[in-house]
């Protein structure tokens, strides 16, 4: 199995409901690292160039540099901007856009987003498209 990672930052601020309380709005230096894998290669010997998934990893996190993440597609419409729920956003948008990019070597595998030092949620694209 290969596996390449890519990562970017961005700062963003958020606030939670938690048990049905809303937190205060606060911001975060937010880390992403995105990991695509797959078990072969392309004909150049790769299994993503990585400048490629750096830039779509950057195009997708974009929108949510410098704003409140509670008014950002897709969290405006009500949707918890946890760490969790960023990490599963920014994977689902990474598959779908590098998606014909990395066929029939790559996935995404998963993405984790550090929202504060030690403070890591990751989540995992377990059984889509083995790469």
């Amino acid at each position: 199995m290969f596996e390449i990672a890519v990562h970017t930052e961005f700062c963003a601020a958020h606030a939670l409901m938690i048990s049905g309380q809303r937190e205060p709005v606060h911001g975060h230096n937010w880390k992403v690292t995105a990991v695509l894998a797959g078990t072969t290669l392309d004909a150049d010997g790769l299994l993503c160039d990585f400048h490629t998934a750096e830039d779509v990893l950057k195009e997708i996190v974009s929108p949510f540099d410098n704003n409140n993440l509670n008014a950002c597609e897709p969290f405006s419409k009500g949707t918890n901007p946890s760490a969790e729920l960023v990490a599963k956003y920014i994977a689902d948008e990474l598959a779908d856009r590098l998606d014909e990019a990395l066929r029939p070597h790559a996935r995404v595998a998963s993405v984790s987003v550090t929202e504060a030092p030690g403070c890591v949620a990751k989540y995992v694209r377990a059984g889509r498209g083995e790469g």
